[in-house]
């Protein structure tokens, strides 16, 4: 495997790119690309003789330095790039090299996709484009001329705004963009061909008009209204919570159907995968929606927090992508349920982001090294990112916290920086010392929270200790103490919060919060005439494993009373885990402990008028089995399924008639349009169709039916044929036949009927998984397709992906070979569904262990070769 690249050989680049001038001469086939670099050496460079510009898959067709041809002595080529040799303190290069757009099945530089041209730079595309420092602290103003055929590239987009434009003989034409910031090489981007737009204005704050555009096929465009409706809604938040304007006089989006990722920053002309941009009401579902909604956001936040202030090193990846997150969440919570986003948000935390701390590629958010960067583009990265910044928003406040932004900005504004500049930029604008916040950054894991509580009935005195441990990874098998928040209520048995009155024992509380900065503290709180139920971490205040051991009462209570709605679904979790943990363990289910009061519990739960019915929905959601499975060892992923099942199966049963009502009375809602009443109406729907068909499905299967007949938007069909596939009722094969015929031209939907069937628990489910590989609607080409399919088989199918024999094993590992030879990228994220192989019982850890190493003894690229080693090697 490749030598790692290391946080602690960071050096300076050793030249300076004051500009970039690029001429493009565009076709399918080939391409040339004319570059003229103004380079002069950094002065805090290290001493050599030789340049090396990175380069790969280029053919050097001309190469001049101040406009001299340079002699085969003073230049080399290899696969790493270009290396001048003995280049002068200051002077422009000029290369031109060739490039095959068509061939390029990696998508990454430039590429084709469909009848258009675009590329995808970060993080190190753009070396597959021209000779460059491809480095994110090299910053240049970029200059760029495009030129093409008219009638096959009658769009031709770059970066900044087109300052030139003209026909040329022999039916060709061109367009000149010129971008007035300075940015990183990662961050450009073209887009040329057969695209039409739709076209908006947004007046900024200070009175300029933005032209906004979104650029698509035309099949798409008149379903990409939604988007362009949230790209102004995130301009006007982003300058009523940040007073962050944007910067130039137009604002592109471009919308592809083949894309490795969700969506790419490029300075001013973003690029989209299409299903983060084409949706609407009818052929997409609420959370289709909500996910356009927050990546257009997120790509638009980053103008400020990832271009204009852009990383230093791929190592400060989080700088950019945790901080944005963390803005998109708050977007997104703004526009809709607060409560509502923040429950999805930590289930997708514990979903994705847990097992990576807890697996064989557990890293910091700030890696310490790494060999392929494209691997790191993770849970941790992004989502725990995301979270360390809320606590910077926690400790400090939202006024202090947006202190702390605008002085970031005033300082870094049009640099490269690292996480300690945000850190540091955080205190000195609110005079704190937030120096220990560094060990979020570097210290893989997820914290162990421990709450254990005393309480002494005659002296009325409550006390609580609040410990801290982060398990052992891999180079760092000790761990130091990290700060964190903890709100903290106290309520009595009916359900009346308390009053807190703290004894002199411990640091004070602020705000009724600790900040938790040791290995453990204690605190005490006394005038209390009975034991209290204690409620800790609200709203999810730091991403930590809770254990905290409480009754089945005392649960009752927090679900009934929790005023904290991420607490109250907290409680609902963790009663569910106690009788699937129980049932897992070999109990019958009618001899769980506290199996009535739970009962009662959730019957109140849903006699609750006052609870908003997505949240609702939420506290019905039983914990997924990969969440189980973090908490567990030697996992039986069938034994694991079957008593979650059974537990859904008595809930449906219990809450029968209590379900039933909520179903038929949110019928109307349901029928609405995107806003809070309507989507929670559909979700506490499914919710409660989905308990009642597992409580008897001979009884409630035909509402399933029905409601693939009468459903009146996307996210009730989909759960329609999700319910009948999931369920194996009758009516699925007629619904997967016609939801194919009906869907048979929308790539998106198709991806959702391959996605349906991916993810089915029956008894059939690899046989279709097979079947649906050799079906036209699927290509190992297409990473969406990739992802709905192969993606969703090793995520979400659990028991079939895991099937004893080994089947779902070799399935996966057949498809997963055959995308990497196509696609790197997107296969070293597949490969990743193997890392937690040695948490399994012995009979799959061996399956797994053989796979793994059948995979490596193929033949991988280097990015799935990573992740593999990495899993193989772990102890």
């Amino acid at each position: 495997m490749t030598d790692p690249i290391r946080l602690a050989d960071y050096t300076p680049p050793p030249y300076v790119i004051d500009h970039v001038s690029l001429d493009f001469q565009l076709d399918f086939e080939q391409t040339e690309v004319d570059s003229r670099l103004r380079l002069r050496r950094h002065p805090d460079a290290l001493p050599g003789r030789e340049l090396l510009l990175h380069g790969e898959d280029l053919s050097l067709l001309a190469i001049a330095i101040d406009g001299q041809p340079l002699a085969p002595a003073q230049y080399a080529v290899s696969a790493e790039g270009l290396r001048l040799i003995d280049p002068p303190a200051e002077f422009e290069l000029h290369t031109r090299v060739r490039i095959h757009p068509a061939r390029n099945t990696r998508l990454e530089g430039l590429y084709q996709s469909s009848a258009f041209l675009l590329t995808q730079c970060e993080a190190e595309g753009f070396r597959r484009i021209t000779y460059f420092l491809d480095r994110p602290d090299v910053m240049a103003r970029f200059t760029v001329r495009l030129e093409a055929d008219q009638q096959q590239f009658p769009v031709l987009l770059s970066n900044g705004d087109d300052v030139a434009q003209g026909t040329l003989a022999n039916g060709r034409h061109f367009v000149q963009w010129q971008d007035p910031w300075p940015k990183p090489s990662y961050l450009f981007a073209i887009a040329a061909g057969a695209l039409g737009h739709i076209e908006d204005y947004f007046r900024t704050r200070s009175g300029r008009d933005v032209r906004l555009r979104i650029y698509a096929e035309p099949r798409a465009l008149p379903r990409s209204w939604f988007a362009l409706d949230a790209l102004k809604r995130s301009m006007r938040w982003d300058e009523a919570r940040y007073g962050l304007e944007y910067d130039l006089d137009q604002f592109n989006i471009v919308a592809t159907y083949d894309f490795n990722m969700g969506a790419m920053e490029n300075k001013s002309l973003n690029i989209f995968n299409a299903k983060a941009i084409v949706a609407d009401l009818e052929r997409a579902t609420d959370a289709d929606l909500t996910y356009v909604e927050a990546v257009v956001a997120h790509e638009y936040f980053h103008n400020w927090t990832g271009n204009r202030v852009t990383c230093r090193d791929w190592f400060q990846l989080s700088l950019k992508e945790g901080l944005t997150v963390y803005r998109d969440q708050e977007f997104s919570a703004d526009q809709g349920s607060r409560a509502v986003k923040r429950i999805d948000d930590v289930r997708l935390l514990r979903a994705n982001q847990f097992p990576e701390d807890s697996g064989p590629f557990a890293h910091p958010v700030r890696p310490s090294e790494y060999v392929e960067i494209n691997n790191f583009y993770t849970a941790t990265v992004y989502e725990k990112g995301a979270e360390i910044v809320r606590l910077y928003e926690r400790v400090l406040g939202r006024e202090g916290f947006r202190r702390g932004m605008d002085l970031y900005f005033q300082r870094h504004d049009g640099q490269a920086v690292t996480t300690d500049d945000f850190r540091a930029a955080m205190a000195d604008a609110n005079g704190v010392d937030l120096s220990r916040f560094s060990r979020w950054y570097e210290q893989a894991g997820t914290p162990i929270l421990t709450v254990t509580e005393q309480f002494d009935s005659e002296r009325g005195v409550l006390t609580v200790q609040f410990s801290q441990e982060t398990p052992g990874t891999l180079g760092q098998a000790d761990k130091l103490p990290v700060p964190i928040p903890i709100p903290i209520a106290l309520y009595r048995q009916d359900g009346l919060r308390l009053p807190l009155q703290q004894r002199d024992v411990g640091p004070p509380l602020a705000g009724a919060m600790l900040v938790l900065t040791e290995a453990s503290q204690t605190l005490q709180f006394d005038g209390l005439q009975e034991k209290p139920v204690l409620s800790v971490l609200h709203d999810f205040s730091a991403p930590v494993a809770l254990r905290h051991r409480q009754s089945v009462a005392e649960l009752s209570v927090r679900l009934g009373f929790e005023q904290d709605p991420f607490c109250r679904f907290e409680a609902a979790q963790n009663l569910g885990e106690h009788l699937i943990q129980s049932v897992y363990a070999g109990q019958a289910l009618d001899a769980v402990s506290g199996l009535a009061e739970i009962g009662r519990a959730f019957k109140a739960l849903c006699a609750d008028a006052g609870l908003d019915p997505a949240v609702l929905a939420e506290c019905l959601n039983l914990p997924d089995e990969a969440y189980l499975s973090e908490r567990m060892q030697a996992i039986d992923p069938s034994r694991l399924f079957h008593a979650r099942q059974a537990v859904a199966t008595w809930l449906g049963q219990q809450l029968e008639g209590a379900l039933l009502q909520h179903y038929h009375r949110e019928a109307q809602s349901a029928g609405g349009g995107f806003d809070a009443p309507s989507t929670a109406a559909r979700r506490i729907r499914h919710r409660a169709l989905a308990l009642l068909i597992a409580g008897d499905a001979t009884r409630h299967g035909a509402l399933a039916s029905e409601l693939a007949v009468t459903a009146r938007n996307m996210t009730e069909r989909l759960a329609a044929l999700s319910l009948l596939v999931h369920f194996g009722l009758a009516d699925q094969e007629a619904a997967l036949a016609q939801f194919y015929q009906q869907y048979e031209d929308d790539p998106l939907l198709l991806d959702k009927w391959l996605s349906v069937q991916a993810s089915s628990p029956q008894p059939d489910a690899l046989s279709r998984v097979r079947a649906l590989l050799k079906h036209p609607a699927y290509t190992h080409r297409n990473p969406n397709k990739v992802r709905a399919l192969i993606g969703t088989f090793g995520r979400l199918n659990r028991l079939h992906f895991h099937a004893a024999d080994g089947s779902g094993y070799a399935l996966y590992a057949d498809a997963l070979q055959a995308v990497d030879a196509l696609n790197p990228q997107v296969a070293a994220r597949l490969s990743a569904a193997f890392n937690g192989w040695r948490r399994f019982e012995p009979l799959r850890q061996e399956a797994m262990r053989r796979t793994l190493q059948r995979l490596l003894q193929a033949g991988l690229s280097k990015d799935s070769a990573e992740i593999v080693t990495k899993a193989l090697e772990a102890s």
